[in-house]
């Protein structure tokens, strides 16, 4: 138990230090001892629940802990029957959670009804992630017989393939399998023994009780497999795979020969096929490219359980979510059937009225403490005074609502250039000549283009951005540029490029000299990095504040074309929102890759896409896109699969 609490009185002036010496009858230790007792009624009240100090959350399983053991410790097994009927609804009281001595979450309350999907919503670095990986190592007061699985880490890679990974992910399946196999034989071995015995002898009785408790153990086991439909397990992992964008050649390919991204992928894939009653997922969209987000959305309308996820994604949210939840000032506000749209279009709303509600309750408090200041020892007024305390200390505390939280992004001024501005012309590439990843490319790119470029994570799209900007040369066809062409590129791992041993102002110095350090933290600013945060050492900037630092850097470079590379991720929605205003704004040509379709449907004019080794535009924007993939889906028997 942490020993950080502290006590607020709400307002309530118990010990004035302006006590005016006025002769009364009053019995002054009678008052007092009266006034001491409300406030320990309001302390009481205020400070029901114990803190729960989450710094532990921030560590990773023990390293000898394998996942199967880390599995059934947070996942106990359940077995015979009640288990079903038992209510899966979460409801965890009076939570206060602090890291690192920050406080994340005051005296609040997490309540998640059985089979509603909720959208976890806040700003960067208010604390989301830590809330599941509170829920999922059941540090917060979850019922053991509700399962729970979190994707947060890739999985290691071996010389499983990743079809077997995946079904290898239910823990308790592959272990009841294994178990019915071992009790069907050794009820075999005694039915073979059984068949030499008399019926009346001790023996035979002995083993007749032992065969029954056999047979009840394996009925439970049957039972249980039967519930998690065991026996449609490989079908329903392969399909997820397929939508996940797992061929079937390659789910037979070991997952030591997966990148990163695709183990994380795969550690998606598990959590789906183990279907737990609680799934948290914490920025899924991020892993993904348009066509497996497609995926993933369209399989969770259909999922049976509860399902709890951390996303800046609007598009996504709006499509998942039955729910919303706003974390901020240290709690979780609920809006129930909402989806992101109708969340945001209330929000500003509810803080409105919560800032009349507190600016209100302000003035009513002061007049009512004014009061007991001038009259609480008076004999005449006692009476009152005491009635005034009385309903001081029943009134409901408001907290003062938070600031509005606004970022800015300003791109500069573009100095004109005439056309043609870069252009591939029947452009080829490979990184082995015997494999071509991209054939015949032709795309143009002016100071009015707004291009957004998808498809299949692998199939070449982040190729194309570096063939453009030249970091890579064609094995084939031609580029060609206006000379003076300055282009801004933003990588998709950004953060390789900078020093993160240093701050921003200083990383500015260095790489892109001439200004004075004001100069630079006024640029930062029209970033969102403000106040001394520039001055920090990178490495303690949240992910949302490396991605700004990145794009003030590369305005500094004054761009004529913007070559962006997934600039979504890391960044918060409101800073998302920013973004595509700026960009908007920008006088100069843009060509992103982006996975987040509210951006592309924002930005983008026109959408290419990158597949089969080619780069075509789309007849349509980036819905009838996602139509025209879930169709290719259905077609090709990758649906939902629960």
């Amino acid at each position: 138990m942490s020993s950080t609490l502290g006590v607020s009185l709400g307002g309530v002036d118990l010990e004035s230090a302006n006590v005016r010496k006025v002769e009364s009858r009053v019995d002054k230790k009678k008052l007092e001892k009266a006034e001491r007792k409300i406030a320990a009624k309001q302390s009481k009240k205020e400070f029901k629940a114990v803190e729960y100090e989450a710094s532990k959350l921030i560590n990773q399983p023990d390293d000898a802990q394998s996942y199967e053991e880390f599995f059934m410790a947070v996942n106990p097994l359940q077995l015979g029957s009640g288990q079903s009927t038992k209510s899966k609804d979460i409801k965890v009281d009076n939570i206060d959670v602090s890291i690192g001595g920050l406080r994340i979450l005051s005296d609040t309350n997490l309540t998640l009804a059985y089979g509603r999907r909720y959208g976890l919503v806040g700003q960067n670095g208010i604390g989301k992630s830590t809330l599941l990986r509170a829920l999922a190592r059941r540090e917060l007061a979850v019922p053991t017989h509700i399962s729970i699985l979190h994707v947060e880490q890739e999985i290691s890679g071996d010389d499983t393939s990743a079809l077997q990974a995946v079904l290898d992910a239910d823990v308790w399946r592959k272990h009841l399998l294994a178990e019915q196999v071992k009790i069907s034989k050794q009820l075999a071995d005694m039915e073979a023994e059984r068949s030499s015995m008399a019926d009346t002898s001790e023996q035979a009785e002995k083993l007749d009780k032992e065969r029954e408790g056999l047979d009840q153990t394996l009925g439970d086991i049957q039972g249980k497999l039967a519930e998690m439909e065991s026996d449609k397990a490989e079908s329903r992992a392969a399909t997820i795979l397929a939508g996940l964008g797992f061929s079937p050649e390659r789910q037979q390919f070991a997952t030591k020969t997966f990148s990163g991204g695709w183990r994380m992928r795969l550690a998606l894939a598990r959590a789906l096929f183990c279907e737990p009653d609680l799934l948290l997922l914490d920025e899924p969209s991020n892993m993904l490219d348009v066509p497996s987000i497609t995926f993933l959305a369209n399989y969770l309308q259909g999922y049976p359980s509860t399902v709890l996820v951390v996303s800046h994604d609007r598009a996504f949210l709006n499509e998942v979510a039955t729910d919303i939840i706003h974390q901020h000032s240290e709690r979780l506000d609920y809006y129930k059937g909402a989806n992101f749209e109708s969340f945001y279009a209330t929000k500003e709303e509810r803080r409105k009225t919560a800032q009349r509600e507190y600016e209100n309750q302000m003035v009513q408090r002061a007049h009512l403490q004014a009061f007991i200041d001038k009259f609480r020892y008076n004999a005449a007024k006692s009476s009152e005074a005491q009635s005034r305390i009385k309903k001081l200390e029943k009134m409901p505390i408001l907290e003062a609502p938070e600031s509005v939280y606004t970022v800015h992004f300003k791109f500069p001024e573009v100095e004109k250039l005439s056309p043609p501005i870069v252009q591939m012309t029947d452009v080829s590439f490979g990184y082995t000549p015997d494999k071509p990843l991209l054939r015949n490319v032709d795309l143009d790119v002016q100071l009015d283009s707004r291009i957004g470029i998808v498809g299949p994570n692998g199939a070449g799209k982040t190729t194309v951005l570096k063939l453009l900007i030249g970091k890579l040369s064609p094995t084939g066809g031609l580029i060609s540029q206006n000379p003076r062409l300055r282009i801004g590129f933003f990588a998709q791992h950004h953060v390789d490029a900078l020093d993160l041993t240093t701050s921003a102002v200083g990383f500015m110095t260095k790489t892109y000299p001439g200004k004075t350090d004001e100069e630079y933290r006024r640029h930062l600013g029209a970033f969102g990095i403000t106040g001394m945060t520039g001055l920090q050492k990178m490495e303690l900037l949240s992910g949302g504040q490396k991605s700004r630092v990145a794009f003030a850097c590369l305005s500094l470079q004054n761009p004529h074309i913007l070559v962006l590379d997934e600039p979504s991720n890391h960044l918060d929605i409101e800073a998302m929102d920013a973004l595509s205003q700026a960009l908007n704004a920008f006088q100069g040509g843009v060509l992103m890759v982006s996975h987040d379709v509210t951006m592309l449907q924002t930005v983008c004019t026109s959408l290419w896409v990158c597949d089969d080794g080619t780069v075509e535009k789309f007849p349509g924007d980036v819905q009838a896109y996602k139509k025209r993939i879930t169709a290719q889906a259905d077609a090709s028997g990758v649906v939902q699969a629960h």
